[in-house]
C-alpha cells in the first residue's frame, strides 16, 4: 500500500509541515488545492504551491478541488515534482476534455469523486486516467470521520479494473488511520492519502508505515 500524505490539519507550521513529510518513508505528499468555491475552504494558487515545494525531492500528488481545473493544467505541467494532477468529476461539464488536456503533458491524470458519486457515472472515464480517487469523507476539511459506504466503491473499481485490464490505481482520502487503512486496503486499494493521523503526531514515519 502507498501512502501520500496530506498536510492540512497539523500540530506544526506549514514549512515544518511539509519539510517532515519530504524527509519520512511516504510515497507521495498530497497537495489539495481548494479554490473556495467547489469547496468552502480556500488556499493556495498554482505559484503559492511552486514556492512551498520548490525544494522539495518527494513526488507531488495534485488534488485539485477547483471549479475549472483546466486553467491550472499548463501552469502544474511545468512542475518537474508534479506527478498525478487530479480533477474532480464534479467540477466540470465535460471532464473528459480535462483529461485529454493532462494526457497531453508529461503528468498522470487522476478523477476524484465526492461520497454521494456513483462509479456508474466515472465507468467511460476509467480508460483514461492513471488515479481514481476516492473520497471517504466531504472535500476541503480535514479531520472527518470515515465513511464506510464508500468501500463498495473501492470494490466496484477494483473489479473493473480486473475485468477490462485497466491500468488506473485506487486512491482513498479522508478519515484514513491504522483501522480505515485496513478496511480499504482489503477492499482492493493501493494507495491511501492520510493528513492528521500522520501530521498531528510525532512520529510520522511510524504512522506511515501503520497505513501499509
Amino acid at each position: 500500500m502507498k501512502v501520500g500524505v496530506s498536510f492540512i490539519s497539523s500540530d506544526y507550521d506549514l514549512e515544518t509541515t511539509i519539510n517532515k513529510i519530504d524527509e519520512s518513508n511516504a510515497d507521495y505528499i498530497h497537495v489539495d488545492m481548494m479554490d473556495g468555491i467547489f469547496v468552502e475552504n480556500s488556499n493556495y494558487t498554482v505559484q503559492d504551491i511552486k514556492k512551498m515545494f520548490k525544494n522539495c525531492n518527494k513526488k507531488l500528488d495534485v488534488h485539485m478541488m477547483v471549479c475549472s481545473p483546466n486553467k491550472f493544467v499548463k501552469d502544474f505541467a511545468k512542475m518537474s515534482n508534479v506527478e498525478y494532477l487530479t480533477l474532480h468529476y464534479e467540477a466540470h461539464r465535460r471532464p473528459i476534455d480535462v483529461i485529454n488536456m493532462i494526457r497531453h503533458t508529461p503528468l498522470k491524470v487522476g478523477i476524484a469523486i465526492n461520497p454521494e458519486t456513483k462509479v456508474s457515472h466515472i465507468v467511460p472515464l476509467l480508460n483514461h486516467i492513471d488515479q481514481v480517487l476516492v473520497m471517504s469523507v466531504k472535500p476541503g476539511k480535514g479531520g472527518q470521520e470515515f465513511m464506510k459506504e464508500i468501500l463498495y466503491k473501492i470494490e466496484t473499481l477494483r473489479d473493473i479494473r480486473e475485468e477490462n485490464g485497466y491500468h488506473y490505481i485506487i486512491s482513498v482520502d479522508g478519515g484514513i488511520n491504522a483501522e480505515t487503512a485496513k478496511l480499504v486496503r482489503k477492499a482492493g486499494a493501493d494507495m491511501v492519502i492520510s493528513g492528521s493521523y500522520v501530521c498531528k503526531s510525532e512520529d510520522y514515519n511510524k504512522q506511515i508505515d501503520s497505513l501499509r
